[in-house]
């Protein structure tokens, strides 16, 4: 018996790397045991069969060099097999190319041999063809291609496919959006337990896209995510506990869920702790613990938790009180655009505090959080405009903001706008009306 034989007979007869056997197998030392010889024969033969051109046989010794991680080897036999016409060889070839594992990468390759195995009705190639087509890789864009390609994979039962095809519908993306159509597609991924589409099953029972609305059933669906670990069902899941919809309010069993998400490294997860920490709603109040999660959601770039952590520094609350790390946590959310934090950056910048005064970056910041609609911003920007501080003075700007900030019931903007109108010409007051009218829209 030659060595190659005795090498591929090993890898396939057991679990071992395909390295490690075939070093014992030139030692000699490779020998099977008497429980084994059926299987010993039958690899043999596999491989015998391989080497005599049979193309399956060599689909499965193709198989076992690409799990030793021998992928010149490995593309070595599923070329042979492939130039057979053996679909999965086609589309194994295929991925080696995509990936340039023993072979060049070489993405138009890659859409080659997954085109073959495609017109044979193998539906991974098929799915992974219809995304090459959706992006325009390794062929040209095409989004007819691209979706029946993918439906294709999808009518065939790969749970992706009818994954992705069911989200495509709820979306709208490349197709007229039809949310039955969607939950269609979704359902019959999810009944594979196809944890993404057993979210957004759940998901549209939430919203009563596409499917009675039932809270019920959207919890459930949820649930079956939630239990494979996937983060953001499990995060939605804890959601639904703490607002008791379709199921019992618990605030522990909430507690539980959101730090399975927070362990996978959910910022959304870990802000919802540090609220839950801070307050002792469905665990044990703790502002250490706060703080962490906390820290730990903001630097993950929630900005809704770089905001608190900004608070918390500049008021000196839990944490020492530092106007230059509040300044620095501001800036994080704002650049987020966080209309909070972009007028909190503006008021650091007003007063000098954790940052160099700066008139103009105050009025940048404070428009950018006006733009927002945040109402103490609107005010702040008008008084600016009006006496012309980090801004040339213009009293139509100043009334048109004025106006917004009175809007959203603001006193004391409503009092300044009322005490502009007298330093204003009837022209300028129906331009800064009509520009608050335009600013509104």
């Amino acid at each position: 018996m030659g060595r190659a034989v005795i090498t591929v007979a090993l890898a396939l007869c057991a679990a071992g790397s395909l390295p490690a056997m075939a070093r014992d197998a030139q030692r000699g030392t490779a020998v099977p045991s008497s429980d084994g010889l059926d299987e010993w024969h039958w690899a043999t033969e596999t491989y015998e069969a391989a080497e005599g051109g049979d193309a399956k046989a060599q689909v499965s010794v193709g198989t076992v060099y690409a799990k030793g991680e021998d992928y010149e080897e490995a593309a070595i036999w599923f070329r042979k097999a492939a130039k057979q016409g053996n679909p999965d060889a086609q589309f194994m070839l295929g991925v080696m190319y995509r990936g340039g594992q023993g072979v060049t990468q070489d993405d138009r390759e890659a859409a080659s041999w997954f085109h073959r195995a495609a017109e044979q009705g193998e539906p991974e190639a098929q799915f992974a063809l219809g995304l090459m087509y959706g992006t325009g890789t390794g062929v040209a864009k095409d989004d007819h291609q691209a979706i029946l390609w993918v439906r294709k994979a999808a009518e065939l039962g790969l749970a992706e496919a009818q994954h992705t095809l069911g989200t495509v519908y709820r979306d709208g993306t490349r197709v007229t959006q039809d949310h039955r159509e969607a939950a269609l597609w979704l359902r019959r991924a999810a009944e594979q337990g196809q944890p993404d589409a057993q979210l957004l099953l759940g998901m549209m029972y939430g919203n009563g896209q596409g499917v009675t609305q039932n809270y019920h059933d959207a919890a459930a669906w949820v649930r079956k995510a939630a239990e494979q670990g996937n983060p953001q069902a499990q995060f939605v899941l804890a959601s639904v506990y703490r607002n008791g919809q379709g199921v019992t309010q618990d605030d522990r069993e909430a507690a539980v869920w959101f730090h399975k998400a927070a362990e996978q490294g959910d910022p959304r997860a870990q802000f919802a702790l540090a609220l839950m920490y801070g307050t002792g709603i469905g665990v044990a109040q703790d502002n250490q613990e706060a703080v962490l999660r906390l820290r730990a959601a903001a630097e993950r770039g929630h900005a809704e938790a770089q905001l608190s952590l900004g608070l918390m520094y500049s008021r000196g609350q839990v944490l020492p009180q530092d106007d230059a790390e509040a300044a620095s946590w501001f800036r994080r959310a704002a650049d987020q655009g966080q209309p909070k934090a972009q007028f909190q950056l503006g008021e650091a910048y007003r007063q000098g505090k954790g940052v160099t005064r700066d008139s103009r970056h105050a009025a940048l910041w404070y428009g950018k959080a006006a733009e927002k609609g945040f109402p103490t911003a609107q005010e702040q920007l008008g008084l600016m405009y009006e006496d012309g501080i980090g801004v040339s003075q213009d009293l139509v700007q100043s009334y048109a903001w004025l106006d917004l900030a009175a809007s959203q019931g603001l006193e004391g903007a409503a009092e300044r706008r009322s005490a502009l109108v007298e330093r204003m010409t009837p022209t300028q007051i129906g331009e800064a009306q009509e520009l608050s009218r335009k600013l509104v829209r």
